[in-house]
């Protein structure tokens, strides 16, 4: 009873700050970590399923998940309120409090005011904390909602990842840690730019050869680079995988040398992912895996290739890591979202141009 008076409180709580027009604070949590709200039995049952999802394993070259599921009882649904990250689990034709608890969601005129599309998986953004998602996830019953999970799994995922790199984007790129003069230089000698953080170097400027590289040393067990090669007078014939993976290894061959250290740096056999996607709406392919050399040292990396059409021009931005005793997943989003970063003189508004050539003066 005393069990069913707190639930019941918590729900007439949460909806009227669901109600209320409310200055909400920002949402906190890790950005890999997705809040889970079901009953024991609902979990159980479509915990392989989930799992399958969004903790799917990459190699970094340490299996690590994309995602870590934490399952909450409803009960506590008060106290991770205001976290990134949120799931609320349930078939309709439950008795559960989960289910419950979506139901009252369902049955507010606000929510159904604002709500469209797929009914049985429902994005809620600032629901109860600013930049939060909190997607409901509910169907007839239980055997329907496990088919819609696996059938939209690629958008479930895509949806959490999507906040989480506009999350990152925004503590990223704060202007007072921002090298704007090497910004400028790089509008004014190449036509492009792309976010350089403070604690960044430049490591290779080739003019001669269109590379450019950038490094980041956090100390003897962590380094960061970032490089942008661009072919001139180019054709979408290059975009393919075989020349991907030829162009990037004659590079960091040439360039990603250690002094005094004979060491040929190259794509990984392994666990390396091809895909076709969109960069700043362009067509790109995306090559994702792990670098390795001959002294057997791995680390992940990241890359897109992309043809743009004003220049003529094939454009490559990669980034690579190298952080042998830390925690990687993190660190290769953070760098992901770095490389989108980039961008064409004709992408920039007049004022930005003229703000980075005043810079670079």
């Amino acid at each position: 009873m005393k069990k069913s008076l707190q639930f019941l409180l918590s729900v007439i709580f949460l909806l009227s700050l669901e109600s209320c027009e409310h200055s909400y604070k920002l949402a906190q949590g890790a950005e890999d970590e997705i809040i889970v709200v079901a009953d024991t039995s609902d979990f159980e049952k479509l915990k392989i399923p989930l799992q399958e999802i969004f903790e799917k394993v990459i190699y970094t070259p340490q299996p690590e998940k994309l995602f870590n599921l934490k399952r909450i009882s409803p009960n506590e649904i008060e106290s991770y309120q205001n976290y990134k990250n949120v799931i609320l689990l349930a078939p309709l034709n439950s008795s559960s409090n989960t289910s419950k608890f979506i139901k009252a969601l369902l049955d507010t005129s606000k929510f159904l005011n604002k709500n469209s599309g797929n009914d049985l998986m429902i994005p809620r953004y600032n629901l109860w904390a600013q930049n939060q998602l909190v997607m409901i996830l509910t169907a007839p019953d239980l055997p329907q909602l496990e088919l819609e999970l696996v059938k939209n799994k690629e958008i479930l995922v895509n949806s959490f990842h999507k906040l989480s790199d506009k999350r990152l984007n925004a503590c990223m790129y704060d202007s007072k840690y921002e090298s704007k003069n090497t910004e400028g230089m790089l509008l004014k000698s190449y036509g492009w730019i792309i976010f350089v953080a403070s604690d960044f170097t430049i490591a290779d400027n080739e003019p001669d050869e269109n590379f450019f590289c950038l490094k980041n040393s956090s100390g003897k067990d962590m380094g960061k680079w970032i490089f942008v090669h661009w072919i001139d007078n180019a054709s979408p014939a290059y975009l393919n995988e075989d020349s991907v993976r030829s162009i990037r290894n004659r590079l960091t061959n040439e360039y990603y040398k250690t002094p005094g250290v004979s060491s040929f740096i190259r794509i990984g056999k392994d666990n390396c992912l091809n895909n076709e996607v969109t960069f700043d709406g362009k067509y790109s392919l995306l090559t994702q895996g792990l670098w390795e050399n001959d002294k057997e040292m791995q680390g992940p990396f990241i890359n897109y290739t992309f043809f743009d059409e004003k220049t003529k021009r094939i454009y490559m931005v990669d980034g690579s890591i190298n952080a042998p005793e830390y925690y990687k997943r993190n660190l290769i989003q953070q760098m992901d979202v770095m490389l989108k970063s980039f961008k064409t003189k004709a992408d920039l508004s007049k004022e930005k141009q003229d703000e980075l050539l005043k810079s670079a003066d």
